[in-house]
């Protein structure tokens, strides 16, 4: 079972100044699975999501206790190199953030910061293949030298989501990645979601529990900063263990 595990965490404590948000999480996420987190606004899985590539450290004044380690290495030691962290585990947020210039150039981004071609052809087959594999190809290879912000938000999240593909990475953190999306687009980054788990490990922040339930294979529910269960997701939502995930899953309150 050990190899199995992508992303370990343990005894994680998160401070925001002197704001306790997250308290003593510990959290196995597995490879090639999709790891749902529910819980009420400001329970602290944004947070903890955020935790898991360094993200919040861009914030002044955070501090973590505890362990986060992937493949058993701990992303939080000294000597990790956090540029090669996020691009191992990259990041779609919530509202899709196109860059201001072409679609290919969008896409391409990444591969040219990080240098990781200098060859044209190599460049557009990265740019082909990660846009397949964001099922956004067929709506735009006729128009890849045109400006990113005249697509629809739908295929805007699609093209955040081919971005992060084209370095890449390992893990994919999703921060509700459908929540401004229309139900059709919702229904296709969702599909798109159960696709990539082939190739990545999955983890996405969602207040909408019919989602949670549709497209994951585990379910962490967080309430105040603590991680009240984690299990299977069938389990949690048709048999929780916790009197406050039960609650929460049938609408008594959140």
């Amino acid at each position: 079972m050990g190899d199995s595990i992508k992303i370990n965490v343990s005894r994680m404590d998160f401070f925001y100044g002197g704001h306790q948000a997250l308290y003593n999480v510990d959290m196995q996420i597995r490879k090639h699975w999709i790891t749902a987190l529910i819980g009420p606004s400001g329970c602290g899985k944004s947070t903890f999501l955020r935790a898991l590539n360094r993200m919040n450290d861009l914030i002044p004044g955070v501090r973590l206790s505890g362990r986060v380690e992937l493949d058993g290495i701990d992303v939080y030691s000294p000597s990790t190199d956090v540029i090669q962290l996020r691009r191992r585990v990259g990041m779609i947020f919530q509202r899709s953030n196109p860059f201001p210039m072409t679609i290919y150039d969008n896409v391409a981004y990444g591969v040219r910061v990080n240098g990781l071609t200098k060859n044209r052809a190599a460049l557009d087959e990265i740019v082909e293949r990660t846009l397949r594999g964001a099922a956004l190809w067929e709506e735009v290879k006729d128009r890849l030298n045109k400006s990113a912000m005249g697509l629809s938000g739908g295929q805007q999240q699609r093209l955040c989501i081919a971005r992060a593909l084209a370095v890449e990475p390992e893990v994919l953190l999703m921060d509700e990645p459908a929540s401004a999306l229309d139900p059709i687009s919702t229904a296709k980054i969702e599909e798109l979601i159960y696709e990539l788990k082939r190739d990545y490990t999955i983890v996405i922040v969602t207040h909408n529990m019919q989602q949670a339930a549709r497209v994951s294979d585990e379910t962490g529910f967080f309430l105040n900063g603590r991680l009240v269960e984690f299990s299977e997701t069938r389990r949690l939502f048709t048999a929780p263990r916790n009197r406050e995930t039960e609650d929460y899953i049938t609408g008594r309150f959140g």
